[in-house]
Order: C-alpha cells, then sequence, then structure tokens
C-alpha cells in the first residue's frame, strides 16, 4: 500500500510540473497556435530596391505591378476586386491584394514610414494605400489609408491572427497621410500624421511575432475596377520611435 501511495504521489508531481511549464509563455494562445500554422508567405522572389530598402518577395505579382521615379516616387497599380482579410465568417475573404516585401529582423527594433496617397474615386469603396507586417497567410497586421462607405477617408488598421479584426479610426480630409509602423523588439505601434510632425498613434500591442518577418507595401481595391496609390518618402530603418505614446 506504502508503495502505491508514492507511485502515486510521483505521477501527481510529474502532472503539476508539466502544467506549470506549459503555461510558462509570454504569447497569447490564439498567437502561438497561429505561429505554428504551417501557412507561408505566398509570393515569390523578387529583386526590387526603392530608397534604402531592398524588396526580395512578391505577392500576387506585385513587383510587376509598381513604377518607381527617378526620386523614389512608387506607383502601385492594382486591379479589380483586391484585398487582403479574412473575415470572421468568411463572406468578405479575400487574399487577391498586391503586396512587396522586405524580410526583418525582429530580434532588432524598426520603424516603416511612408507618405500614402490612395486613388479616392467616387466608386472606389475600401480603395487604400497599405503598410504591412507579415509573417504568413494567417498572421499579419495591415495600416491603411482607407475610402469607407460614405465616401469619406480614414485610418484603418487590420491585425489578422487566423481570421482578421477591422478597427476604423480619425476620418482625414486631405489625399495623403503619413504612416508610420515602429517596434522597440517588445511593443509595436502603428500611427499617421497630417504633417509627418505629430503622430496620432492608431494601434498598439506586445510584439509576438517570430525573430524573422516581412514589412512591406500594397494597394487595394475591393469593390471598383481597379486603382492605384503612389507611396513617397519610403523608408525602413532599424530604430524605433522613443516615445510609443506620441510616436516620436
Amino acid at each position: 500500500m506504502k508503495k502505491k501511495k508514492l507511485i502515486t504521489l510521483a505521477v501527481l508531481g510529474i502532472v503539476l510540473f508539466s502544467s506549470c511549464t506549459n503555461g510558462n509563455t509570454n504569447q497569447p494562445e490564439s498567437a502561438k497556435a497561429v505561429s505554428a500554422d504551417s501557412a507561408q508567405v505566398s509570393g515569390v522572389a523578387c529583386q526590387v530596391t526603392i530608397s534604402d530598402i531592398r524588396f526580395t518577395k512578391s505577392i500576387n505579382n506585385a513587383a510587376s505591378l509598381i513604377s518607381v521615379d527617378e526620386n523614389n516616387k512608387v506607383t502601385f497599380t492594382t486591379g479589380e476586386k483586391t484585398d487582403y482579410f479574412a473575415d470572421p465568417d468568411n463572406k468578405l475573404s479575400n487574399r487577391t491584394a498586391p503586396v512587396l516585401l522586405s524580410e526583418v529582423d525582429n530580434t532588432k527594433p524598426f520603424t516603416l514610414t511612408a507618405k500614402v496617397t490612395p486613388e479616392f474615386t467616387e466608386t472606389g469603396l475600401y480603395n487604400a494605400g497599405v503598410l504591412y507586417i507579415y509573417v504568413h497567410d494567417n498572421f499579419w497586421q495591415k495600416l491603411c489609408f482607407e475610402q469607407d462607405e460614405r465616401g469619406k477617408h480614414r485610418v484603418v488598421s487590420v491585425r489578422t491572427i487566423g481570421t482578421s479584426d477591422d478597427n476604423n479610426h480619425d476620418i482625414v480630409e486631405q489625399p495623403f497621410v503619413y504612416m508610420k509602423i515602429s517596434s522597440d523588439t517588445r511593443t509595436i505601434a502603428s500611427y499617421y500624421s497630417l504633417d509627418n510632425q505629430n503622430w496620432q498613434m492608431v494601434r498598439l500591442y506586445q510584439n509576438n511575432y517570430p525573430a524573422k518577418i516581412w514589412m512591406g507595401i500594397s494597394t487595394q481595391c475591393p469593390k471598383d475596377k481597379g486603382s492605384s496609390s503612389t507611396f513617397e518618402e519610403l523608408h525602413l530603418v532599424q530604430k524605433s520611435v522613443a516615445d510609443f505614446r506620441l510616436g516620436v
């Protein structure tokens, strides 16, 4: 009987130890599950250099849809009904938007910035110029300057962990905005500015992405027959903002 009690206590100790060690993680359960997903970047290799950024991955033929002038102004064109969104009920899911990506070491700080001017038209519902953080098809975030259902122009952030959320922010009464995504390796935040001086934070969360990620640009046209966006002053640097609330 004494031997049986000792065996039972040993088994119980193993179970308790296993429970404690399995729970020791900084990542949310949803992020852990998706990080282990077998989905990969769905694009192909490319070689595109814009300003100081070397883009090496092209999703949905993105590399063939851009033109760059002598001032590093990028015109990015897309066809009809292109979007990148994983709808919670799958009615609006669409992964056809072109995305141009640059590999980033996520163990170091980084900041991606650009002046973004989408092509807004009367029928261009959800037309947008977009900045991306991308891991694979089911794990990414985009920051958009987008046309809404009432024809207004707004800043939108979408984070996808399996399925996408849809967070709509301020209405902007001018044709362009400056946008920024920054990380100090622990925190990621997204911002917009009207003048490249005063920044408004639109999203902040824990950086639970893996060591290798992709940063990029895109243009989308979910409802119309095609559109374009321009990207100017495009930069990707290995430092973060100093103040995550102010974005500077």
